[in-house]
């Protein structure tokens, strides 16, 4: 790897952030699409019942079962990334997300099958949670650790930048096939979105076969082949950096929470509790990713000047206060000013988030268990957060009747958020090459 010209490293730096981006973009169109149809149709194809809002939370309940899988496989597929390869794990990620996401769009629906359908929906949603939870965090490391070291939150937006378009394309297929009369929709068009799955899984698999390891990591696995050490493990990553493992879910719990907020529960708030529509939510949600889309990569080279939790703070505060006129707007009924609360939400302070978080998690680790630590950390706060998220939003807002609990709700998690930050050390200049396992990163101001 060291014998290797200039030209060629630029070449797997840019082949790594294409991977990232190109996966990252079939890990969250699976799970956007299916919050989607868990928000707008799953509900009556599979958990028929009298109360519409019954059915809506048992297909949000079956949602989160897929964030409930994403940290054993974060556990498993973590350290097999540690001990066998980033790309090697990218590719079997890619082939669980894909074939489960195809599956899903050929089930048999309850009055088909009857509870034979639910079941299988959840296995399914199981395997995908499963591949989901190796699947960001090995992206993102392969595309740090291939980065120049003063451009390694570009180099990892390339990741969130995926999941942003995975929003936008999710929404996009969705809003296109609602055109279709409702009665054709509700029989076969609420399967094609997932049909197509499987275009990102061939186009994945082929630019995935071609990458090489990072630098990093082979050094780190000449040494151990040397000295017999085994690498990698979730436990080891606790061991050696359990502040690491804290910052990860604790910043994750409010910035995934709020991005299951707006485009899961916040599109059923819009259709079914405000009734204006499914395609008013979809269309607002595309319109922000697409802003979304512009401003990652803005924010992840921005944090390369300024660090990442500078940058990461404004997004947490902004998202939390946002919520608050996020309601008063939607609930004007008025379709621009509900693509305005969406904008301004997802499209502006989320991804203030999402950007440097990418890099951030990688630089918290050492290589020797950086795959497993930000795997297994990163997928526990989504447990905790953004899979229970819409569910829990649900219950609030039908108990109480208004939505003011959300904003307590959103508010908590922000705490947490904000906690963790104010414990977590700067890393935008750490050296990602030192072997030695358990050294802290090196905190520099934001200058």
């Amino acid at each position: 790897m060291s014998t290797q010209s200039a030209a060629p490293g630029r070449g797997q730096s840019r082949r790594a952030s294409l991977a990232a981006f190109v996966g990252t973009v079939l890990e969250w169109y699976d799970f956007i699409i299916y919050g989607i149809a868990a928000a707008i149709v799953l509900n009556d194809h599979f958990f028929p019942s009298d109360d519409p809002l019954i059915g809506t939370l048992a297909a949000f309940a079956t949602y989160a079962v897929g964030f409930l899988a994403r940290p054993i496989g974060g556990l498993v597929l973590g350290r097999l990334g540690d001990r066998a390869g980033r790309r090697r794990v990218l590719v079997l990620t890619l082939l669980l997300m894909g074939m489960s996401t195809t599956a899903i769009g050929l089930l048999p629906t309850y009055k088909q099958v009857g509870v034979l359908a639910p079941i299988l929906l959840v296995l399914l949603r199981l395997v995908q949670g499963f591949g989901a939870g190796g699947e960001y965090a090995g992206a993102v490391v392969l595309s740090v650790e291939h980065a120049d070291p003063g451009h390694r939150g570009l180099a990892g937006s390339a990741a969130p930048l995926g999941f942003a378009a995975a929003t936008l394309l999710g929404n996009g297929v969705f809003a296109l096939f609602l055109l279709l009369p409702s009665e054709q929709f509700a029989s076969w068009g609420w399967r094609l979105p997932f049909l197509l799955g499987a275009i990102c899984l061939i186009a994945g698999y082929l630019i995935r076969r071609r990458i090489e390891e990072p630098e990093a990591f082979e050094k780190v696995a000449a040494e151990a082949d040397k000295s017999g050490k085994a690498v990698g493990g979730v436990f080891a990553a606790i061991r050696h950096q359990p502040r690491s493992f804290f910052i990860v879910v604790g910043t994750r719990v409010g910035e995934n929470g709020f991005a299951y907020l707006l485009p899961v529960f916040g599109v059923s708030y819009v259709a079914t509790t405000l009734g204006i529509g499914d395609s008013a939510g979809l269309w607002a949600v595309l319109i922000a990713s697409a802003v979304q889309a512009v401003l990652i990569p803005v924010f992840g080279m921005v944090s390369d000047r300024v660090g990442r939790k500078p940058i990461y703070t404004v997004g947490i505060i902004g998202s939390a206060v946002w919520m608050v006129p996020f309601f008063l707007l939607t609930d004007t009924k008025g379709v621009g000013w509900v693509i305005l609360a969406f904008v301004i939400g997802l499209g502006v302070f989320y991804p203030a988030m999402l950007a440097p978080q990418a890099a951030w998690y990688a630089e918290l680790f050492d290589t020797e268990f950086r795959m497993s630590g930000f795997a297994f950390s990163r997928e526990i706060g989504s447990v905790l957060a953004g899979g229970l998220s819409p569910f829990i939003a649900t219950a609030l807002y039908a108990w109480a009747g208004h939505w003011w609990p959300i904003l307590v709700y959103m508010g908590a998690m922000a705490v947490l958020t904000l906690v963790a930050l104010a414990i977590a050390p700067e890393t935008v200049q750490r050296s990602l090459n030192r072997l030695e396992a358990g050294t802290p990163a090196r905190a520099t101001g934001t200058g």
